[in-house]
């Protein structure tokens, strides 16, 4: 860790005792709108003047996962809390689009970790709304291949076809976990390649005219050691930030590093070392509900505020019996970020791991 002035300290002192945590979904609080379903992955977009979240999980606990659909009260402003999940006749999480044409590469193993954005489709002449997503053909845990939904005006629409599938050598044969976003003529996607099972995590870049098809050489954006997830950026202002994870695979106590971090760039960079060096939002200390966040969907109070707000998964351990006795929940960081906390700073030798910052809690 590096030497940072008094100054710069108190700064990223301030950032850090600005957060506060909330829990917005748990399957086993009554509380929460989550009625026992697993709601987590969330994406964050404001639609026509509403905020809505959109959601992978499972209903009723098992099954190939789906996307479903919260949203706030329209006019509301962006918050951790009162969101409701959009629910069918029978009172279950509707999912927000059938498999009429994506059973078979989604239909065993399901959709997972959904990224709204908003670009514009050369092909078609038309600003498109699509949730890109990542499916399994047969089992949950993989391998991915990323897809997306496409809203026709009436209702979001399945693909026949993924539109982005492993290819190099150092994917390991699956891409999932996709953060897109449209910027300059491009849609950009940051990615995971590899495996949670072989612990083996690769965050990846690549980008396209039409969000389809001709992507750009899929690249290495940060290396497996680092162990990088959910790379989610935002535009603030003219320039971007973003969170992501740091993920803990192995046994015992996570490393210090484990957990959210938060970084920015004057562009949407698909070079880590065009990125500021990353400080650390949040940790991996067990809050009960949540322990080792991951999978961070940012957004902003407004265009230009400070106010943030970072949703993140959470999980805790159960005493029910099986092979995996853990429940997935879903939260909520409310944290200034002062954009000049790491306007000065940048990482130091592309391709290599950043330099990292803590913010002592």
């Amino acid at each position: 860790m590096s030497e940072i002035s008094n100054e710069r300290r108190a700064r990223l002192n301030r950032l850090h005792l600005s957060g506060r945590e909330s829990k917005v979904f748990d399957p086993r609080d009554r509380l929460t709108d989550s009625d026992g379903g697993e709601l987590c992955d969330a994406s964050i977009a404001k639609r026509n003047e509403q905020w809505w979240m959109y959601l992978a999980g499972q209903a009723h606990g098992s099954g190939a996962t789906e996307i479903y659909r919260a949203c706030l009260p329209e006019g509301e402003p962006l918050a951790p809390s009162r969101w409701k999940v959009i629910r069918n006749s029978d009172g279950d999480p509707e999912p927000i689009a059938g498999r009429s044409l994506s059973v078979r590469w989604d239909g065993k193993g399901g959709r997972h970790c959904p990224s709204y954005v908003r670009g514009w489709d050369p092909g078609k002449n038309v600003w498109v709304e699509r949730i890109y997503y990542a499916g399994a053909a047969e089992n949950i845990w993989g391998p991915y291949t990323i897809g997306y939904l496409e809203w026709n005006g009436e209702f979001w629409r399945d693909q026949d076809e993924p539109v982005f599938v492993a290819g190099e050598e150092w994917e390991h044969g699956s891409v999932y976990e996709p953060n897109v976003i449209y910027h300059g003529g491009k849609w950009k996607i940051w990615y995971v390649a590899g495996s949670n099972h072989e612990n083996y995590l690769v965050h990846g870049y690549s980008e396209s005219e039409n969000g389809c098809t001709d992507w750009s050489k899929h690249k290495v954006f940060a290396p497996p050691e680092m162990k990088m997830f959910d790379f989610c950026v935002c535009k603030r202002g003219e320039t971007f930030d973003a969170v992501f994870t740091r993920l803990w695979m192995g046994a015992g106590t996570p490393p210090s590093e484990t957990g959210l971090w938060w970084c920015r760039s004057a562009a949407p960079s698909g070079s880590l070392s065009d990125w500021s060096q990353p400080i650390q939002i949040m940790t991996a200390e067990d809050h009960g509900w949540h322990s080792g966040p991951w999978k961070p969907s940012l957004q902003f109070e407004g265009p230009v505020s400070e106010r943030a707000f970072v949703f993140f998964n959470g999980s805790y351990r159960t005493a029910d019996p099986g092979p995996f006795p853990f429940v997935f929940t879903l939260g909520c960081l409310e944290i200034d970020l002062h954009a000049d906390a790491v306007s000065d700073v940048r990482s130091s030798i592309r391709g290599s791991e950043p330099e990292l910052i803590h913010v002592k809690e």
